[in-house]
């Protein structure tokens, strides 16, 4: 039987925006006042860790990565909190392969704590029970590690599983696990990426284009060939 991984940010829930302003305030606090989103997007698909600590060594910051981490998920959590939008087209996605029985899990780059807030908050907790976050595995994307543990909690074989991501590094990653991929890249303009170049069905609008229907139809169309 297919499996299906999803990406949380950018994927399922339009998270971006309030990863950016905790991620502006956390480097506003230690004296970088400027930072763009035009900045955040080139991190657009790997991990809060991975990025705090590039970001950390590119402006010289004092303080540890860890604090730096801390203080980000606690001003993530307190906007994600308030308000996180899940993707139409996706809850409607997921409702169909719920009602088809297929197993599904959730793999992101974000804290546990941070998944379980906006899974919670969106109601795509009550069907998406199994989640990985990064901080479990010894690898971020574009390591294969938080698909292969997916997969594992699944009791799917890899090569049964499609990943649904948003970023080149998660469609990388989906590739490095021996999965197939479905993106729906949340920068339309990175659709050419070559990191997309492999993926079995890809939505190079992003989420205006992606249909639940067609996603579904293409994903059984694939199971049956």
């Amino acid at each position: 039987m297919i499996s299906v991984i999803f990406d949380l940010d950018g994927t399922l829930v339009d998270s971006e925006p309030n990863y950016y302003e905790s991620g502006r305030r956390t480097l506003e606090r230690h004296g970088v006042p400027d930072f763009t989103w035009e900045q955040h997007s080139r991190f657009i698909g790997i991990g809060t860790l991975e990025t705090l600590e590039i970001l950390k060594e590119r402006h010289g910051l004092d303080a540890p990565v860890e604090q730096l981490l801390a203080e980000q998920n606690a001003a993530y959590l307190e906007l994600a909190r308030a308000h996180t939008e899940a993707f139409p087209e996706m809850r409607t996605f997921v409702e169909l392969l719920h009602a088809r029985g297929v197993p599904m899990a959730v793999a992101s780059g974000s804290s546990r704590e941070a998944i379980d807030a906006v899974l919670a908050g969106t109601g795509l907790d009550a069907l998406l029970t199994t989640v990985v976050s990064a901080e479990e595995v010894a690898r971020g994307k574009p390591a294969p590690d938080v698909f292969l543990e997916a997969a594992r909690r699944l009791g799917a074989a890899p090569a049964d599983c499609v990943v649904v991501e948003d970023a080149a590094p998660g469609a990388l990653a989906a590739h490095a696990a021996g999965m197939d991929c479905l993106a729906v890249p949340y920068v339309p303009d990175t659709a050419g990426d070559p990191a997309f170049a492999g993926a079995g069905l890809l939505f190079a609008g992003g989420q205006r284009e992606f249909s639940a229907r067609t996603a579904h139809a293409w994903l059984f169309s694939r199971t049956s060939s």
